[in-house]
């Protein structure tokens, strides 16, 4: 396949040469791209050289179409971009793309990814370019969305080697929005609010309870003994779906679980903690899969703590945060029918209680009446 150069958007696109050897090394130093990509670590002189001359070589071959994506005035290396494999069989191929850390910020990954995809689809006549990242890669994820994919789902242990899960779209003719268009996903979007969120560590919130100063931060493994003896405790039991003869196995099981559903951008799992960092309870709040505006909370207390209104002043906090940060309407909360505890937290929230719901809830092996409330964003105003 002849080698091409794209000149679009202020980039030009063009083969990799031997002499980018230099900035290539240098942009793989970043610690972001070795988190997210497959680059050597630590990367060395050497694996640049063999990446451009791999890159090189595609061309020969006609097995993928590899870009430099530079400044089109200065010519200065910001970033790759290209199709690591071309199946001429099923006419697809598979996109990817880094963007080198001078250059990030200016829109550069999005640019440069609009273009090859107009080229493959117009000049190679492909009918499907495929995307995947890492669970947990937001900004590779913003980029895709930015460009017209369509997230379809989530790869369990797509990583043969660490086991990671990958998320995966695809990108069809007709998708790709025009030069300069903002397209979806635009600043100030919610997908774009929710991507600067996910994509940072998980912050820590602060709540007040009378004279008690209270912390919501991630869970860490010095928790899980705590969350144990809650876990085991008749009350919680009784209420929750926690597993009976709960162990140190399951609280690890749930580290990782609340971990990854954090990197998935799904949920938000806060520990309650006092002014001595002492487990106090746990609470999170749950993104609706279907409806991007909508979530439900979830709490339990330690027994030392209860009745001191810790949960109460956890829930205001946590739903001040969902509104505010992630842009909810409606945060939902729910209870076996007879919970009282739980409600009169929910109450003294601000929740506002709707009525009953027959059999919403599957209580050990049991459809089970739930009381339902909702705060909604204009009750903080």
């Amino acid at each position: 396949m002849e080698p091409v150069e794209i000149t679009e958007d202020g980039l030009l696109l063009r083969p990799w040469r031997e002499s980018d050897a230099d900035a290539v090394h240098r942009a793989c130093q970043d610690p972001d791209i070795q988190r997210w990509t497959t680059v050597p670590r630590p990367y060395r002189h050497e694996h640049a050289q063999s990446f451009v001359a791999d890159r090189a070589r595609q061309w020969e071959l006609g097995t993928g179409a590899a870009f430099a994506v530079c400044d089109a005035a200065s010519g200065e290396v910001l970033g790759a971009c290209g199709l690591n494999t071309i199946d001429r069989r099923h006419e697809l191929s598979e996109i990817g793309y880094w963007t080198a850390p001078w250059a990030r910020g200016q829109r550069v990954a999005v640019r440069a990814v609009r273009a090859v995809a107009r080229w493959s689809f117009d000049e190679l006549k492909l009918r499907r370019l495929l995307w995947g990242a890492r669970v947990g890669n937001h900004a590779s994820r913003l980029v895709a969305l930015r460009c017209g994919v369509r997230i379809e789902g989530r790869l369990r242990a797509a990583d043969p080697v660490g086991g990671a899960h990958e998320w995966f779209g695809t990108l069809l003719p007709g998708d790709v929005p025009a030069p300069g268009e903002v397209g979806p996903a635009g600043p100030g979007t919610l997908d774009a609010r929710r991507a600067a969120v996910f994509g940072q560590p998980q912050p820590t919130l602060f709540a007040t309870a009378g004279t008690h100063e209270l912390s919501l931060r991630p869970m860490e493994e010095r928790d899980l003994d705590a969350i144990v003896t809650t876990c085991r405790d008749p009350d919680t039991l009784r209420w929750t779906t926690v597993p009976e003869g709960y162990t140190r196995a399951d609280a690890e099981d749930f580290l990782r679980f609340v971990q990854g559903t954090w990197a998935a951008g799904t949920s938000a799992n806060f520990v309650l903690t006092d002014a001595a960092d002492r487990y106090a309870g746990s609470i999170d709040l749950r993104l609706s899969p279907t409806d991007p505006l909508l979530a439900d909370v979830g709490f339990m207390t330690a027994p030392p703590a209860r009745g001191r209104g810790y949960q109460p002043a956890a829930l205001a906090a946590l739903c001040a945060w969902g509104f505010t940060t992630l842009g909810l309407a409606r945060i939902e909360w729910r209870a076996n029918v007879g919970n009282v505890a739980s409600r009169r937290a929910a109450e003294k929230a601000g929740f506002a209680m709707e009525g009953t719901a027959r059999g919403a809830l599957h209580h050990r092996g049991n459809r089970v009446d739930a009381w339902v409330g909702a705060l909604l964003a204009e009750d903080l105003s």
